[in-house]
Parts: structure tokens; C-alpha cells; sequence
């Protein structure tokens, strides 16, 4: 199965989903995440999901980081490099969501890439050797390639993986976790 043929694929898995579906499974996801061995550094990257494409909730798992005292950091599209800026999460962060619908902070503190130690990551679909399909900009592999070689990669989805492999390419960036509502998958 060809990238496009993935994305249309789990684009439409996804929409299938109710609001109710979306919700509990986003809980469960973030039940699962809390019991990774990850809780014992600063630093978590989290992507505020496009809630058109109907990813992940991740609201749920905003409040656990918070709780647990770490350091939230979220991003800011730059569509003309397909890169991203990481601003600290404070309580008077101004959410706002940009021509993509992609929520993202106005301003804030910045977080250089090397500083975060673990990133939730979105994505479509993924397969059993945790190599991720997103939506084909790059922008996550971008930023993963540049932060320190040890920090935790971890997708978030509602799905299983693939039974097939998905092209790789030279810049694409493997994950080191999924995270799904009931399993843990560890590459």
C-alpha cells in the first residue's frame, strides 16, 4: 500500500469515529502513557491536536504532564521552512489556531529542540518496526533529527499498527513507542 493510499485510508478510520469514541479512547491513551517509563525527566513536547482531523485528545494528557510538575513545551508552525518553534506551556499561554487549524501558542518562552527529552508524536498510521506516517510535510522529522539522539519518541494513535511497511526514506525518523488505547507498542 502506497503512502497516499495509507493516509486516505486511516484518514477515513478516523472520521468514522464519534466524539464519544475520540474522547474515551484519548483517556485511554493517556492512562497507557502513565505507565511508561519516561516520568523521570523535564522536558515533554505535546502536538495540541487539529481537531477537523479528528487526532488524538490531548487535553487529557496536558493536565497529567502538569500534574506531575515537568516542563511542557508546545510548537509553532512555520509552513514557509516546514519547521517548528518550541515554546513553554504557562498557564497564561494564548492558544490560537493558525490557517491549518492547527492550534498553537502566540508567543512564549523558547525551548531549543536539544532541551526536550521526550515528544508525543502525531500520526496516521505506523507500522510494526515504529516507522510513522504523518501527513507528509516533515515537519516532525525536522524537529526529531535535531533533538539529542536519546530523546523518547512516542506516537499516539487510536489504531493498531499496519501489517505493512511503510516506505522509509532517509530523513524520516523511527519512533521508539505507539501508544494506543489498550497497548503499548516499544520499537
Amino acid at each position: 500500500m502506497l503512502k497516499k493510499e495509507l493516509r486516505t485510508h486511516y484518514k477515513q478510520l478516523r472520521n468514522s469515529l464519534s466524539t464519544e469514541e475520540i474522547a474515551t479512547m484519548s483517556r485511554q491513551i493517556t492512562d497507557q502513557c502513565m505507565q511508561l517509563p519516561i516520568w523521570d525527566v523535564h522536558y515533554y513536547h505535546l502536538f495540541l491536536p487539529i481537531e477537523s482531523q479528528k487526532e488524538v485528545n490531548t487535553e487529557f494528557l496536558v493536565s497529567k504532564i502538569l500534574q506531575k510538575n515537568k516542563k511542557l513545551v508546545v510548537s509553532k508552525s512555520n509552513f514557509e521552512t516546514h519547521s517548528m518553534e518550541h515554546f513553554l506551556w504557562s498557564k497564561t499561554t494564548q492558544i490560537t489556531k493558525n490557517a491549518y487549524g492547527i492550534p498553537e501558542p502566540s508567543e512564549g518562552i523558547a525551548v531549543k529542540d536539544q532541551e526536550i527529552e521526550v515528544v508525543f508524536v502525531p500520526l496516521l498510521a505506523y507500522d510494526k518496526k515504529g516507522n510513522r506516517l504523518g501527513y507528509g510535510k516533515g515537519f516532525y522529522d525536522r524537529f526529531l533529527s535535531k533533538c539529542m539522539p536519546k530523546t523518547i519518541k512516542i506516537g499516539l494513535s487510536f489504531f493498531p499498527p499496519t501489517n505493512r511497511l511503510i516506505d522509509v526514506h532517509s530523513n524520516d525518523v523511527p519512533l521508539d513507542f505507539v501508544i494506543s488505547p489498550k497497548q503499548v507498542y516499544r520499537f
